[in-house]
C-alpha cells in the first residue's frame, strides 16, 4: 500500500470515518470486514472488463486482501454490468445494499481518482501498454494480461516507466504461482539437476484463419472509437472487435504466437533467464478473411550461450534438455526423463521461485509490501522480446541477430524498423 494511501486513509480513519462512509461508498466502517477492512485493502480498478479482463476481475475480486471499486470498458453494457455484479458481492457480505462501483468509458478518468491504488489491465493486446504507462504516470501499480505490447519500443517503454514511477508491475502469466510444478521444474533446471542446459523447446497452441471483413454498423453502447484508440482506423465489424480479431489481427496483436506463446515462454525465461541472440523461421500469414497474424510457425534460433531455441506451434509447453536428462513443464503438469527428479527438494542454498500460490494474491500482498511480485516488468519484457523477434525473422524470411545488450537488431534495417510501431493520434506514449 502506498505511503499517500495510508497517510490519506490515516486520517479518514482518526476521524469523521462514519459520516466519510455514507458520502462516498467506497470507504466503509471496518465492522462491516473486520481485519480485512477497506481501509487496509488494495482499491482496484478494472480496465477492460470484458472477455480475459471479466475473468481477472472476478479472482480478483474473490481475493481478501483488494477491494474492486471502479469499472472501465468502452462497452457500456459490461462495465455497468461487472459493476452490478461488484455491488450485489458487497451487499451480500454487508448485510446491507451497497452501491459503491463506479463505471468509466474513458480510463483517464478512472486513473485520475486518487483513492485507486491499482488497476488490472485486462484490454485487447494494443492497449496494454499504453494503459500500463499511463497508470504507472498516476502512481497506479498495474497487473497486466499478457501478452505485454505490440511492438518492442513499446515494451520497453513499458518497463521505463514502470522503474522511473517505482510502481508494482505483475504480467499476467499466472503459471509462476498457480501451477506450482512450473516453478519446481524451473528451479531444478536452475539448479543444474539435469546437467549442463543444451535446449530448450517451446510449443505454443496455433492461432486462427478467417474472420469476416463486412463493415457493419457499430453497436449501441459502443464507443469504437475508444476501442480502436492507437490502432488504425478500421471499419467496425463483429468478428474484428467481439470475435477473435483482438488478438488475430496485426493492428491489434502479434496472434497467438506471444498471446499464447507468453506462457510457455515466460517459463522458458524463468527456467534460464536469458534471451535468445539469434532467430530465424517459418510460419503462414494469412491472405484470405481477417485474421492476418502468423499461424504455423516454426522457429528456431540459439542463446549466446549456445544453447538452442525451438518455438513451434501445437500444445503448450516448455522442455528443457540438459546432458543429464530433461524437464517439460505446461499448464497442467510437469514430467522428466527421471519421474523421480519431480520429488527432489531444492536444497536452502538454492535458488527457490515460488511466492505464492495465487497470482492475484501475489500482486495485492506485493502492492502493500513494496516488493517484486512473481511476474515482474523486466522478466515480462525478456520473454515477449522472445515472440516478437520470432514474428519478426517469419516476415522479413531473415535470420535476425539479436545484441542483448543494447537491445537492438544488429545489421538489418528493415527487420529493425518492425521493433516499433505507429500509433494513431492522438494518442501516444
Amino acid at each position: 500500500m502506498k505511503k499517500q494511501s495510508i497517510s490519506r486513509r490515516g486520517f479518514l480513519k482518526g476521524t469523521a470515518i462514519a459520516s466519510a462512509a455514507v458520502a462516498c461508498p467506497t470507504i466503509l466502517p471496518s465492522s462491516v470486514f473486520g481485519a480485512d477492512a477497506p481501509s487496509e485493502r488494495i482499491m482496484v480498478g478494472h480496465i477492460g472488463v470484458g472477455g480475459q479482463g471479466g475473468g481477472l476481475l472476478r479472482a480478483f475480486v474473490g481475493q481478501p486482501g483488494g477491494m474492486s471499486i471502479a469499472t472501465c470498458d468502452p462497452f457500456k453494457d459490461r462495465r455497468e454490468g461487472k459493476a452490478k455484479w461488484i455491488d450485489a458481492g458487497y451487499s451480500k457480505k454487508m448485510g446491507k445494499t451497497y452501491k459503491g462501483c463506479k463505471t468509466y468509458n474513458d480510463f483517464r478518468e478512472l486513473l485520475a481518482r486518487d483513492d485507486i491504488d491499482a488497476v488490472v489491465v485486462g484490454t485487447p493486446d494494443h492497449w496494454h501498454v499504453p494503459i500500463t504507462i499511463a497508470a504507472a504516470k498516476a502512481g497506479k501499480d498495474v497487473y497486466c494480461e499478457k501478452p505485454l505490447g505490440i511492438s518492442v519500443a513499446h515494451n520497453k517503454a513499458c518497463r521505463a516507466a514502470i522503474h522511473r514511477y517505482k510502481v508494482i508491475f505483475q504480467y499476467g502469466t499466472q503459471q509462476r504461482s498457480n501451477n506450482t510444478h512450473c516453478a519446481r521444474a524451473c528451479e531444478l533446471v536452475r539448479a543444474g539437476y539435469i546437467g549442463e542446459l543444451k535446449s530448450i523447446d517451446v510449443v505454443a497452441p496455433n492461432g486462427r484463419t478467417g474472420g469476416k471483413a463486412t463493415e457493419m454498423p457499430v453497436p449501441a453502447g459502443l464507443d469504437y472509437d475508444m476501442w480502436l484508440g492507437p490502432a488504425p482506423k478500421a471499419p467496425y465489424t463483429k468478428d474484428r472487435v467481439i470475435g477473435g480479431g483482438r488478438w488475430h489481427i496485426y493492428d491489434y496483436a502479434l496472434g497467438f504466437i506471444a498471446g499464447w506463446g507468453a506462457h510457455p515462454l515466460d517459463i522458458a525465461h524463468w527456467g534460464y533467464p536469458h534471451t535468445p541472440v539469434e532467430y530465424s523461421g517459418t510460419g503462414k500469414i494469412p491472405t484470405e478473411g481477417l485474421f492476418d497474424t502468423i499461424v504455423n510457425w516454426d522457429v528456431k534460433g540459439k542463446y549466446e550461450s549456445g544453447v538452442t531455441f525451438t518455438l513451434k506451434a501445437g500444445r503448450d509447453s516448455t522442455k528443457f534438455t540438459g546432458t543429464e536428462g530433461w524437464i517439460i513443464a505446461s499448464r497442467g503438469r510437469a514430467s522428466a526423463s527421471k519421474p523421480e527428479l519431480l520429488k527432489t527438494k531444492v536444497k536452502p542454498n538454492e535458488v527457490k521461485l515460488l511466492q505464492d500460490t495465487n497470482h492475484y494474491r501475489n500482486f495485492l500482498t506485493a502492492c502493500k509490501s513494496r516488493k517484486t511480485p512473481a511476474s515482474d516488468i523486466d522478466s515480462a519484457v525478456q520473454s515477449d522480446i522472445m515472440s516478437h523477434l520470432g514474428d519478426i525473422a517469419i516476415r522479413t524470411k531473415s535470420t535476425i541477430k539479436w545484441d542483448p545488450k543494447k537491445e537492438t537488431i544488429i545489421g538489418n534495417d528493415e527487420a529493425s524498423r518492425m521493433l516499433t510501431r505507429a500509433m494513431r493520434a492522438p494518442w501516444k506514449l
